[in-house]
């Protein structure tokens, strides 16, 4: 019964959030760009000065990653996003095309529901807040119950922020009951105009069944490439930096390591020289038994873990208190090949294949099979080997040369900074984009007239004349619209001789 009570107050709670984010946004709707951007720099304030505060508490209640590194990624949110944002324009007239008399006007969707993962709780609050009001739009964010406290803590600071920016009360809210039903109430309801959701595949695939549009993005299983002509011992230190950075909490970071049978031995002494443990045969088999549940799916006992923490988990012994991470061989792709899955820890895969073409067969395969559409990472010199793999890999984020969690967010890269990373139509997603404040507005198009129907009937006849070297089947009447229209046909006569030209043009073409 008060489990009942709880689902019941939960719906009511969000209905309440949805009601009045909806007066918010009509409030919001009604802004200039100017009054706008004045809330949004409130938020990123804000988002800064609470940066350590937030990560902390981040760290604490989930006891995922790294509190310094989550830090960083608040800072990323709340800085480098607003940066990039700051001077885009997104409310009221966007661009006057004069030559073509064309303009784009931007148009908030209205209410946004937000989904926050814990992996990245306090960042994602602070990201899709601003992306959110940059916009024009009201958000209301709907936490995952194991980081429900500090997404809270941070929704309540930026809102607080916002309103003394002048922003709407309600514009900024959370659910505090965080239930499934909740969730679903929030994502199916009328007053929902958008989802942005981030988090595991079974949410992603609800937001996209919720008759809602949506923005989902679910699990990413990148591999990296290291390719002969790299340099090795910084790929590999990029690797591992991407792979420790918050315990391999980013879904962009790499997921296992994939080389060509000649580069084996020297990319393992590099591993092994920067602080990587490689398991063997008994030990990768321990903790691949582990790594997955029976389900198939990641067990979370992993999840932002390190590698002491795993190695104590999984009763595995051998590991040293110094290993950064943990590397396993792998051969096979899927439910059986545990190495080839996301693995959100500071756990990687290495596949050795014997040449540049199973290299890239066995990357296509690793991202068909989970990650599609979201992000590969190649090291690499040798730019034309470069495009040929960005040329046929399923990944929407191509990254060379970097460390993937920073440079598939845009921390380390110049792609857009964003922490919601779309994966295409081949990933299930409704954008292949890193999110940002154009994805979630409307543009309307205003055009005006630049030619009348009688210049398209006259153009049409020019068509028909070159075509069939005669127009008689549209004739001065019907062009200038002065034809009688009685018998439903505007001034058109068509002579036998050019329906039976025609007949027979097109017989010997089928012919």
């Amino acid at each position: 019964m008060e489990l009942q009570d709880k689902d019941l107050r939960s719906v009511q709670e969000t209905r309440e959030l949805l009601g009045r984010a909806r007066e918010a946004a009509k409030e919001l709707a009604n802004m200039n760009q100017q009054q706008i951007d004045r809330i949004v720099a409130a938020i990123s304030e804000a988002g800064i000065s609470h940066a350590q505060e937030l990560a902390k508490m981040a760290n604490q209640e989930t006891g995922f990653g790294v509190w310094q590194d989550k830090v960083i990624k608040n800072l990323f949110a709340a800085k480098t996003v607003y940066d990039a944002v700051k001077d885009q324009k997104t409310v009221g007239i966007l661009r006057e095309d004069k030559q073509n008399q064309v303009w784009d006007i931007g148009v908030p969707v209205g209410v946004i529901a937000a989904l926050v993962p814990s992996t990245n709780p306090t960042s994602t609050v602070i990201y899709k807040a601003m992306i959110s009001l940059k916009g024009g739009n009201a958000v209301v964010f709907s936490p995952h119950p194991s980081a429900k406290e500090c997404i809270l803590k941070t929704v309540e600071i930026l809102a607080d922020a916002a309103e003394r920016a002048g922003c709407p009360k309600g514009a900024i809210s959370a659910i505090s009951i965080p239930t499934m039903e909740a969730t679903s109430e929030l994502m199916k309801h009328e007053h929902t105009a958008l989802i942005l959701a981030t988090g595991g595949g079974a949410m992603v695939k609800a937001a996209y069944s919720s008759g809602t549009p949506a923005i989902g993005v679910g699990a990413g299983n990148g591999p990296a490439f290291i390719d002969k002509s790299a340099d090795i011992s910084m790929a590999v230190k990029r690797i591992l930096d991407s792979k420790t950075f918050d315990n391999g909490t980013i879904c962009a970071s790499e997921q296992s390591i994939i080389v060509e049978a000649s580069m084996e031995e020297a990319v393992t002494q590099e591993l092994k020289r920067q602080g990587a443990y490689l398991l063997d045969e008994a030990q990768a088999k321990q903790l691949g038994q582990f790594i997955l549940r029976a389900s198939g799916t990641m067990n979370p006992q992993i999840v932002g873990k390190s590698c002491r923490q795993i190695a104590e988990y999984a009763r595995l012994s051998g590991v040293p208190d110094s290993a950064r991470v943990l590397v396993a061989k792998e051969t096979g792709v899927g439910k059986g090949a545990p190495y080839s899955r996301e693995k959100l820890a500071p756990i990687l895969g290495l596949f050795v294949e014997k040449n540049v073409d199973d290299v890239l067969k066995k990357s296509i395969e690793i991202l068909l099979m989970e990650g599609a559409g979201h992000t590969f990472c190649m090291h690499a010199k040798d730019e034309e080997l470069v495009k040929r793999f960005a040329l046929r890999i399923p990944a929407s984020r191509f990254l060379v040369n970097t460390p993937g969690s920073l440079g598939g967010v845009g921390a380390t890269t110049k792609l857009f900074p964003a922490m919601t990373l779309g994966c295409g139509a081949v990933g299930g997603s409704s954008t292949s984009n890193n999110i940002g404040p154009m994805d979630v507005i409307n543009i309307r198009r205003v055009g005006f007239g630049a030619r009348e129907l009688s210049e398209l009937r006259q153009s049409g006849a020019n068509v028909l004349k070159n075509q069939v070297g005669s127009c008689g089947c549209l004739d001065e009447a019907y062009i200038n619209g002065t034809g009688s229209q009685s018998s439903g046909r505007v001034g058109v006569s068509i002579s036998q001789n050019l329906v039976d030209e025609i007949v027979e043009r097109i017989l010997k073409e089928l012919v």
